[in-house]
């Protein structure tokens, strides 16, 4: 009979406990997977709609990873980059795909309410942050400047059920179209404010000459080169797509991982020129959609694009959870009112003084002035500035946008699809599934 001695068992204990221990990373994933899988399952329990899981996925990834013993969690103090390119990942992704959803164009009337969106709310939001921080948090005003940039922009991922339907699906109410083009173009336009706020907290800005240079390179010239990146992108990809050649066109391969080929090239072309490739991103996106606009590869595009979206998003969602924990001691209480008095008292505001004598009704102005949801732009601003500059109170600035972020998706994710029907009637809300014909 062999017998094994000491030094034969110590190894097999050994190599049974490396075999049977829990692996932080596997732990993770496990976690994380759960987490996703509750958040659409669950309310399917309790409810006929669809559900909105972002509040959720928040929820899931802050009780996953407040247990104790569980790995640390991807802090964004500790991997800012990581946040940054998720983060970026995911808006480019969606910008694309809203600009994929804009059936048609129209006249200028039916831009004017984002056009005042844009130009009246989204500057009174950003001053109205940075004042508010100021005096309520005792921040500088350089600090509260990139604040205030950095929580205006609203999210083209979160808010689908104010905007849009998909290509050909109809849905494209004012204040739908109003909604999902401000998301479309207001990620892009926060840039140049997140610049001066990353250049006041340099000490870059010493007078006038230096904001007259700031409007010209940041304002003028990057948005412009944005636009034009995105309708050059759009204009080939779509005649490669449809057009060359002309008898064996590349839409009928139906794969729809070329969005993500034009998002990558809509954006990285235009950042290597100094041009803001959210602005290219989404305009691509806008300008593909008029090619061959009756084929039903548009919703092919869309699709793909809106289901990578979704799952990038779903993962930072649980992130953002999984973070928040760690980020709670930082969360005092004039920070945790400027998240708060963004959501419930300045973007309202802003957006109602904005759309006074617009010609959405008064429902609807007040369902677009409140309805303009926090989300992963904030992420990917915060996490660039953090590169860019060293941020004074960097766990308060992340603990304040990622509050923001959460109570965002738990007030408007779980009262759009009611608050759309209040205002809009039952049937103009559900009017997103009839087809809509081509594109103009």
């Amino acid at each position: 009979m062999t017998h094994f001695g000491a030094g034969a068992s110590s190894a097999v204990s050994t190599a049974s406990d490396a075999f049977f221990g829990l692996d932080s990373y596997h732990v993770l994933l496990a976690s994380a997977g759960l987490a996703i899988i509750l958040a659409y399952w669950l309310p399917r329990f309790v409810s006929g709609r669809e559900p909105a899981a972002s509040a959720l996925l928040v929820l899931g990834g802050f009780a996953a990873f407040a247990v104790p013993g569980m790995p640390n969690p991807l802090d964004p103090l500790d991997q800012p980059l990581l946040w940054e390119r998720l983060a970026e990942a995911c808006v480019v992704i969606g910008l694309f795909g809203t600009g994929l959803r804009i059936d048609r164009l129209k006249g200028l009337g039916t831009w004017m309410p984002t056009l005042r969106l844009l130009l009246i709310a989204m500057p009174l939001t950003i001053a109205a942050l940075a004042l508010f921080g100021w005096f309520a948090a005792g921040m500088t005003l350089a600090g509260g400047l990139l604040l205030g940039a950095v929580l205006a922009p609203t999210d083209p991922v979160l808010a689908g059920d104010v905007q849009v339907g998909g290509p050909q699906e109809g849905g494209e109410h004012p204040m739908r179209f109003a909604l999902t083009t401000e998301a479309g173009l207001n990620d892009g336009l926060a840039f140049p404010f997140v610049h001066l706020g990353i250049l006041v907290g340099a000490g870059s800005v010493a007078g006038v000459a230096d904001l007259g240079e700031w409007a010209l390179r940041d304002v003028g010239w990057r948005i412009a080169l944005g636009a034009a990146g995105g309708v050059a992108v759009g204009w080939l990809l779509g005649k490669i797509l449809f057009d060359w050649p002309r008898d064996n066109a590349l839409s009928r391969t139906q794969s729809g991982v070329i969005a993500l080929a034009g998002v990558m090239v809509a954006y990285g072309a235009t950042e290597l020129v100094e041009g803001y490739g959210f602005i290219a991103a989404f305009v691509a996106g806008l300008v593909l959609r008029r090619e061959e606009s009756h084929d039903r590869f548009h919703k092919r595009l869309h699709d793909f694009s809106e289901s990578l979206e979704h799952s990038l998003t779903a993962l930072l969602l649980v992130a953002i959870g999984a973070a928040m924990p760690a980020l709670l001691p930082y969360l005092d209480l004039p920070h945790a009112a400027i998240a708060l008095a963004l959501i419930f008292v300045i973007r309202p505001a802003a957006g109602a003084l904005a759309l006074l004598g617009s010609t959405l009704g008064r429902r609807e102005r007040l369902i677009a002035a409140f309805y303009g949801v926090r989300g992963i732009g904030s992420v990917y601003y915060l996490a660039y500035a953090g590169h860019q500059l060293a941020l004074t109170d960097e766990p308060q600035l992340w603990a304040t946008v990622l509050f923001a972020i959460c109570v965002s998706t738990v007030v408007h994710g779980l009262t759009a699809a009611v608050a759309v029907e209040w205002a809009l009637g039952k049937e103009a809300a559900a009017d997103r599934k009839q087809p809509a014909g081509a594109a103009s």
